[in-house]
């Protein structure tokens, strides 16, 4: 058996870690918190209103940067709301002790990216956001902005989520092409892809309704992360519709909800990430949550795929995005091993087989 040297460590291996002491954390694991290819992270105790985001850099901790720009403390224990505009950095409940062969990064949760909650994991020295190196010793930290609804979190809430990785596990475009062809990676009779990915583009033709998407008000009332089906569409969201053109024009600063063209496959042996924002594509940033589990867009009978829900939002100017248009990049790594729950039926994940859909804090339309 083909045994690999590097890869994105699977669930059975990152419940190893917690065994050895590589992840500990002050209160016993969810149920569910361990994910196929990434394990949710969880706020602690406190939360604190910092005057502007920063960097530690490589001489300092997150906590003497905090004594320097920290405005007040706000106690998560019984639930607190975080504001938009506000920038507030969480220790997590989580902490880690690599050795030296491993490495993780963090991304938003997808629920997450669908409530526009700008988040990015930090370490000590550390001089990259969502980025820990290997050997990391020390306290994880999460920046939260809400950007365009309030919040309710508390201790415990689950915002965002870090993947392991040991070796180089990156597939290139000629891998990329290859598994293509072998499992159907996007349904593309004529694919996109390169060394930076494979591309998706924005479905703008919508249901027989035309609804394409949904674009986020301003000053509603407060989405508590924690409860699902919860909330009413029309009270947070507008229905975006396209009629006789197949294009919609974003307007500056505002928050959308779209859905991608092609489905999306994920094979059980591999892990996907929308990667960031390129500003080659345009002046907007696309999918804040960037992780696609094993088994995303999978079933038993092979790839059928699920489309990629897009958090969009324009940057200074108003863009105008066309049917077909792309809009970002997936790329895909190779596991360590095969996870021993896939994403989808066997965890009853939120997002299989969805096509436009929102968050799972809101009811079913």
């Amino acid at each position: 058996m083909n045994i690999r040297q590097s890869g994105i460590l699977p669930d059975q291996d990152i419940k190893a870690l917690f065994d050895s002491g590589a992840l500990a954390s002050s209160r016993p694991l969810d149920a569910d918190q361990i994910q196929p290819a990434s394990l949710d992270l969880r706020l602690g105790e406190k939360a604190f209103r910092v005057r502007a985001s920063f960097m530690p850099g490589a001489s300092h901790s997150v906590r003497d940067k905090l004594e320097t720009y920290k405005l007040h403390e706000i106690d998560l224990r019984e639930g607190a709301v975080l504001e938009t505009g506000c920038v507030y950095i969480v220790p997590l409940l989580e902490t880690l002790s690599l050795s030296r062969d491993v490495a993780a990064s963090a991304n938003p949760k997808s629920s997450t990216g669908r409530l526009d909650i700008f988040t990015r994991v930090m370490t000590d020295n550390g001089v990259e956001f969502d980025k820990i190196v290997h050997g990391y010793h020390g306290e994880l930290f999460l920046e939260v902005s809400p950007r365009t609804f309030p919040i309710v979190v508390r201790t415990g809430s689950r915002l965002s989520q870090i993947r392991f990785r040991t070796g180089h596990a990156l597939l290139d475009g000629a891998s990329l092409s290859a598994l293509h062809q072998d499992e159907v990676l996007v349904a593309d009779d004529t694919p996109n892809i390169t060394d930076n990915g494979i591309a998706l583009s924005v479905d703008l033709k919508g249901n027989k309704d035309g609804l394409v998407g949904y674009r986020g008000k301003r000053h509603t009332a407060v989405i508590d992360v924690d409860k699902r089906n919860a909330h009413e569409i029309l009270d947070f969201w507008e229905p975006v519709y396209v009629r006789e053109r197949s294009e919609l024009i974003l307007d500056p600063d505002e928050f959308y909800i779209l859905v991608s063209r092609e489905a999306v496959h994920v094979p059980p042996d591999y892990a996907a990430e929308m990667t960031p924002f390129d500003p080659l594509v345009g002046e907007f940033r696309v999918h804040y949550a960037g992780f696609f589990d094993p088994g995303f867009g999978h079933s038993a009978a092979g790839g059928t795929g699920s489309r990629a829900v897009l958090e969009v939002r324009s940057h200074e100017v108003p863009f105008v995005l066309e049917h077909g248009q792309i809009i970002g990049r997936l790329v895909y790594e190779h596991m360590l091993k095969k996870p021993s729950a896939l994403y989808g039926t066997d965890l009853k994940s939120n997002y299989q087989a969805q096509g436009l859909k929102l968050s799972k804090h809101f009811k079913s339309a």
